[in-house]
């Protein structure tokens, strides 16, 4: 799912915009339908999400669109435009800004900004510009790039509409495939950010950070509600946060609450090879079919190396404790650490094969900036 653009698209509708998501590739659409869809639309403000691997797409695509609503504002957003935000504006023109980190409430200010004014898309007037936009990074009419502070991370993640309901309105949910959950899924996060310090991962790193905030137990458990009420045909959710199991406690509360309201619907979840028996029971007791664990290595000098913060052993005993458990277990496993070699590649194999998990993964490392 497209679920950062989709929680900035349902924060934009509850300000009262009007707001046309699409997730091209999904819904196998091609540029010649967006142009066209612009010609219709005429948007203000146009936002891309871009990648490492596809940013010269992204920025084809932006130029096409630029030509076409020459005073639309170009928006970039994601982790390779937060990481490189002024090399990501030297690549063309056609870009007029990138909104670095999480960007819900960045979109929301500049279309705020682009409603209220009438000033050309890349006003910079004082008092009546980009400068008033928090985690913006934009070029002036005089070529100058300029950063903006950065926007700190959004602490009242209930304040945020319902990413499903988003979804229900803009997207065919069946599109939507994840090899580990049962289809048609649903994916979202009951919180941001990740505590821990693996420095191989992401989006800690460059969008949400490393303060784990937390929706309320409640406001997820409606959620649930709300999926299994107006998504019928969904068999799962999926719970994207990077360790849903990082506090213990409040996987306790979320079980209470989802049984509470009598919830039926399966869901599996990321989760580290420290989670306890008792976590995995009383989530189970709620739901959880599946934990994705990232194993990584099996060689405890990789893990070192990365900050995985875990012992090889400790692996073991989760596998002991997921099974008495009844959850089921997709293990991750990573080849090209710092400081891999053939030796170390072999003990991660041995480790695979001897913790049987009940689907396995395995992933080379790729370097992304940040």
């Amino acid at each position: 799912y497209p679920i950062w653009l989709a929680y900035a698209a349902g924060v934009l509708e509850e300000e009262g915009f009007h707001v046309e998501l699409v997730d091209a590739p999904a819904a196998g659409v091609g540029l010649p339908e967006i142009l066209g869809l612009m010609d219709e639309f005429q948007p203000r403000l146009v936002v891309i999400d871009a990648s490492t691997p596809s940013i010269a797409n992204d920025i084809g695509v932006a130029a096409a669109i630029k030509d076409r609503v020459p005073e639309a504002f170009c928006l970039l957003a994601g982790p390779h435009v937060t990481a490189l935000p002024e090399q990501s504006l030297d690549l063309s023109p056609a870009v007029d800004g990138v909104a670095r980190g999480e960007y819900d409430y960045t979109v929301r200010d500049l279309a705020r900004l682009l409603a209220g004014t009438a000033v050309a898309a890349r006003a910079d007037s004082p008092g009546r510009g980009l400068e008033t936009v928090l985690g913006l990074t934009y070029r002036r009419s005089d070529g100058s790039i300029v950063s903006n502070p950065a926007r700190p991370p959004i602490d009242d993640l209930d304040a945020l509409p319902f990413v499903s309901q988003v979804y229900r309105r803009h997207l065919r949910i069946e599109d939507y495939f994840y090899s580990i959950a049962r289809h048609p899924q649903v994916t979202l996060v009951t919180g941001r950010g990740c505590p821990y310090r693996c420095t191989y991962c992401l989006w800690p790193q460059t969008l949400t950070g490393h303060t784990y905030r937390q929706r309320s137990v409640e406001n997820v458990a409606t959620e649930f509600e709300f999926i299994a009420r107006e998504l019928p045909q969904v068999r799962e959710v999926f719970i994207e946060d990077d360790t849903l199991t990082a506090d213990r406690d409040r996987c306790a509360a979320l079980a209470e609450a989802l049984i509470r309201r009598g919830n039926r619907l399966p869901f599996s979840a990321n989760a580290r090879a420290t989670v306890s028996y008792e976590t995995m029971r009383h989530l189970k007791g709620a739901g959880l079919r599946l934990l994705c664990v990232g194993f990584e290595s099996g060689d405890q000098a990789i893990l070192d190396a990365m900050r995985k913060g875990v012992k090889v052993e400790q692996f073991h005993t989760f596998m002991v404790d997921a099974r008495r458990a009844g959850v089921l277990v997709h293990g991750c496993f990573m080849a090209g650490g710092p400081g891999e070699t053939r030796a170390s590649l072999a003990k991660t194999l041995e480790l695979a094969k001897a913790l049987e998990p009940d689907t396995a993964q395995f992933f080379p490392l790729m370097v992304y900036p940040g």
